[in-house]
């Protein structure tokens, strides 16, 4: 493998892979696919702005290597996470040809990857898929580990499955297209990487747009691989560190409706809420929440939650959250900043408390 690309392993028992990071490796996607799987019909899904940038050189490049790629394109945003355009998706496959042979390619962000990927996941029961993650969000960690879905005017992700990618390609040249933004809540998973596994990275918080991220994105991702190739169906409690922001973070983010505030923006919210309780319920000393609040800052994300979303509502969202077991809440805290814990012991009465500090 070129000297270029940084390889991160995941490894899996069952269905290893590996994540190749590296800058204009889009170009390289057919030669570098047909690694993993034969060259077939295919189909690149991607949303419209992805695909206006990036799809041109990722499906010459695959004609390259011998598949036959058609692109498929879907709105950009949230709503784009559903059953109905899930549905539209294996309908136009079935209409091109793609049969069990055949592969899907997620080009594009979180929302993207996870769609993509679920379609993969039931077209004729499952098809492999390769994602190739143009965001921060997705290079750093939604990529990574098979967790694929749509969500339900319910609840985020809510219908789903594990499907694992046979390959994931991160090319850091993508990320110099990004809206700052959308640069910006990717960098919410970095942060939360940090703190459940990798302190000293809050140093390196927010990152040099113009430098070379790849360094970056390959710490990061190795954090996620090593604890999915732990615990790839989060059944041994690991996996759920993950998680740390992300239970009050899904339920604003379903309160305020999909696409108003970004999975980031509310993960950051979801994290001081984390912090808080850490501090009053597992001795996490106040200057290191005080510390990761101000990294949070500094990475232009928000801190508080907007004044129209009430207490109660996000209570109610929370609680069909995925990570509630038999009604417990099942909250990810952290006693020193690069570890983390599931707890039990973080009951409704905390949460509301927690969230009414967040105003």
């Amino acid at each position: 493998m070129s000297a270029e690309i940084i390889t991160v392993p995941v490894p899996l028992k069952n269905s290893p892979y590996e994540i190749l990071i590296g800058s204009g490796i889009l170009t390289r996607t057919g030669e570098l696919a047909s690694k993993v799987v034969k060259p077939c019909r295919c189909v690149v899904i991607s949303d419209e702005v992805v695909a206006a940038l990036h799809a041109a050189g990722v499906l010459e490049s695959l004609r390259g290597s011998g598949f036959e790629p058609h692109l498929l394109t879907v709105p950009t945003g949230e709503a784009s996470k559903s059953m109905a355009v899930a549905a539209n998706l294996c309908d136009r496959m079935i209409q091109l040809g793609l049969d069990r042979k055949s592969t899907v390619f997620a080009l594009g962000g979180g929302v993207v990857g996870d769609l993509a990927g679920f379609v993969a996941s039931i077209h004729y029961r499952g098809i492999p898929v390769i994602q190739l993650p143009t965001t921060i969000v997705a290079q750093v960690d939604s990529s990574i580990g098979g967790k694929t879905g749509v969500n339900s005017p319910l609840g985020k992700n809510l219908i789903g499955t594990f499907h694992q990618p046979r390959l994931v390609l991160s090319d850091t040249v993508t990320l110099s297209s990004l809206h700052e933004q959308i640069f910006q809540e990717g960098l919410a998973e970095a942060i939360k990487h940090a703190v459940i596994a990798d302190e000293p990275m809050l140093s390196l918080l927010p990152p040099n747009r113009s430098g070379n991220l790849s360094p970056l994105i390959a710490r990061n991702a190795s954090i996620k691989a090593r604890i999915v190739g732990e615990d790839e169906f989060e059944t041994k409690g690991t996996r759920a560190l993950l998680n740390f922001g992300h239970t009050i973070g899904h339920a604003i983010e379903a309160v305020a409706g999909y696409g108003k505030l970004s999975h980031g923006e509310c993960v950051a919210i979801g994290m001081i809420a984390a912090l808080d309780l850490s501090v009053r319920l597992a001795g996490l000393p106040s200057d290191q929440a005080v510390l990761v609040k101000e990294v949070i800052i500094a990475c232009g994300l928000p801190v508080t939650i907007p004044a129209d979303l009430p207490t109660d509502a996000i209570l109610v969202a929370l609680a069909r959250d995925k990570k509630f077991d038999a009604g417990a809440i099942r909250f990810v805290l952290t006693s020193k900043l690069g570890t983390a814990f599931v707890s039990d012991k973080v009951t409704l009465d905390d949460v509301s408390k927690a969230i009414e500090r967040l105003s």
